[in-house]
């Protein structure tokens, strides 16, 4: 081995990848998107979970209540409620996490040292259960809280601990077991994977393949082409649904408290969204390794950032709204939704229509960007 040879190897390796830019790229990008994402957007303290409160009280104690649970931080208030009937409509739809329940004779249980206040809590999220049950430690009035405890100690007895007066009541996963929130994400996560895989490497393949020529001389038109591609991935989509919902409910018990259509038309949205997606990176890559680099670069920030494996409300602002823009995001709102909490498609209705609109937008971007010719 002669050190000249392997110097001008490793020369032409470094030329190769200077050419190559979307390789230069992650050589960069990834360490940065990893950095940030783990070192910035994932954030397991969590405060700020979005929440409503149904104060039946009025009182000067049960404002005093609210605003030291505000302060808490914990909680941010999205939408109003009046009744316990609202707050549990809220949490089916997700729009809140957690709600709070301050009944009309809130001052005599507080007085008589009984249960006073309840906290509702979304409990298919075991993180947002931990953090709601810093609330079940906010005190009421110091002095007459006091006082209750004193009282109910003489009633209950030296042996017997006194019950606190804010509880929090978990709904859809009481057991707190991780799966029943873990394996309808995995639908998403295993769609995202494999869709966009599938149809990431699709254009190129014709291409380096020699198909294209074959293509081009035929009168598929650009969109006959495309719709072609997906269709058979969307296939296979579901087959997979149809696989990982059987072995959830089979193995881990995972509830299916919604529609199993319901379940099923959410899944062909994120196929269809994932697919086009796939395709779009189709047109743009010159070889299926940039593909599948391309198709990496797009699911490290799905996984991280769609709230399949931390929470949501954890993130800083700014990495929401990023959040915002991919389809994982939506579809996990929608099929944790409907299989844990009984949602129907009708009310999670702009996560629909955001899958909807994502997909139009990147198939109109495929078609445009795609030429039947090899240049």
């Amino acid at each position: 081995m002669k050190a000249r040879r392997l110097m001008a190897i490793v020369v032409k390796e470094l030329r190769q990848l200077r050419r190559d830019r979307i390789t230069l790229a992650m050589i960069i990008g990834i360490p940065v998107l990893q950095l940030v994402l783990f070192g910035y957007a994932i954030n397991l303290n969590l405060r700020g979970l979005s929440a409503a409160i149904a104060d039946q009280a009025g009182t000067a104690g049960s404002r005093a209540l609210v605003m030291d649970m505000l302060a808490t931080g914990v909680i941010r208030p999205v939408a109003k409620a009046d009744t316990p009937q609202e707050l549990m409509t809220l949490l089916r739809r997700g729009k809140i996490s957690i709600g709070v329940v301050i009944p009309p004779d809130f001052e005599r249980r507080r007085l008589d040292g009984r249960e006073a206040v309840q906290v509702l809590v979304d409990g298919s999220d075991t993180v947002v259960q931990g953090a709601a049950m810093q609330l079940a430690q906010v005190p009421l009035d110091a002095s007459s809280s006091a006082a209750a405890t004193a009282l109910a100690q003489q009633r209950l007895g030296p042996d017997q601990a006194v019950p606190g007066q804010i509880r929090v009541v978990a709904f859809y996963n009481p057991e707190r077991r991780s799966a029943i929130n873990i394996v309808p994400g995995l639908i998403g996560v295993i769609l995202t994977m494999t869709m966009v895989l599938f149809t990431g490497v699709a254009i190129v393949r014709e291409r380096e393949r020699g198909n294209m020529e074959l293509l081009i001389a035929t009168p598929v038109t650009r969109s006959e082409l495309m719709l072609g591609k997906v269709l058979p991935y969307a296939a296979i989509g579901l087959l997979q649904t149809t696989v990982v919902l059987a072995l959830g409910v089979w193995l881990f018990q995972v509830p299916v408290r919604g529609g199993v259509l319901d379940v099923y038309i959410a899944a062909v949205l994120l196929i269809l969204a994932n697919l086009t997606l796939g395709l779009l990176i189709s047109t743009r890559a010159q070889s299926q390794f940039q593909a599948m680099q391309m198709t990496f670069f797009v699911f490290l920030p799905s996984i991280l950032l769609s709230g399949f494996m931390f929470p949501f409300a954890g993130m800083p602002v700014a990495v929401r709204w990023l959040a915002e823009l991919l389809p994982l995001t939506h579809f996990l709102r929608i099929i944790r939704g409907v299989m844990l909490r009984g949602a129907g498609l009708f009310e999670l209705w702009p996560e629909v229509l955001a899958l909807v609109a994502f997909t139009a937008v990147m198939m109109t971007l495929a078609i445009l960007r795609f030429r039947k010719r090899l240049d």
